[in-house]
Parts: structure tokens; sequence; C-alpha cells
């Protein structure tokens, strides 16, 4: 994605962390996209992944000690590109997702600006 494409882009955020979630938005609004959630829960993302119109999430592994692979599995079957943020590296990643952007914690704009550009080659 350039960043033209980047502009406008609805991302929802998975994060039980709020100012986790706050930085992530400010993140998102200087690269011009628009952030949906957060969702600081399963039950609240998987609400969320049903009821809303959103172009990619961005998805912690771990929510309150509650891992999200479930989560990614229903992102993955709804055929929405996903990016995991987590504190764990990517060995807080199971082997399936393995092949997924991860952005470990803590990251910077541009960290996110590139792993939202790397969405496009894997689509």
């Amino acid at each position: 994605m350039t960043d033209q494409e980047l502009k406008g882009l609805r991302v929802l955020v998975i994060e039980d962390e709020a100012m986790i979630a706050m930085l992530i938005e400010d993140m998102l609004l200087e690269l011009g996209c628009t952030m949906l959630g957060p969702a600081p829960d399963a039950a609240q993302a998987f609400r969320m992944i049903q009821e809303l119109q959103f172009d990619v999430a961005i998805l912690d592994v771990n929510l309150a000690g509650e891992r999200t692979m479930p989560v990614a599995e229903k992102l993955r079957a709804k055929g929405v590109p996903f990016i995991f943020a987590t504190g764990y590296g990517a060995s807080g990643i199971i082997a399936e997702f393995k092949d997924r952007t991860i952005l470990t914690k803590p990251f910077r704009g541009s960290d996110l600006q590139d792993a939202l550009r790397a969405l496009s080659v894997g689509a």
C-alpha cells in the first residue's frame, strides 16, 4: 500500500490496554486512517468483526491473559488482513500464523506504516 492508499483505511484495533490503544489511534490518525474500536476482549472483538465494516485489523496476541488465536481464525475466515501486535515477538504466534506481519511492542508510527504497507504484499 502506498501512503495515499493508507488514507481512509478503516482499522479495527483489538487491544486491551487503553494507553496502547490511544497511541495506536494517534499513529493511525497521522497516517490518515480511521480507527474502529478498541475491542478490549475477545467477546467484543467477535461482535465488532461481525457488525463493523473495516479494511484491516491490528490484533493484540494477549487480551487480559486470554490468547487471541480464535479471533485471528475468525479474521482469516472472513478474509480480513490483519497484523499481530505483541510484546512477545514471533515466539507468541502459533505456527499457522507465522506468515502474518508482527509488530513488536513498543513500536513506532513508522513501524505501523510499514506493517500496513506489507499487507498488500500478502494480498
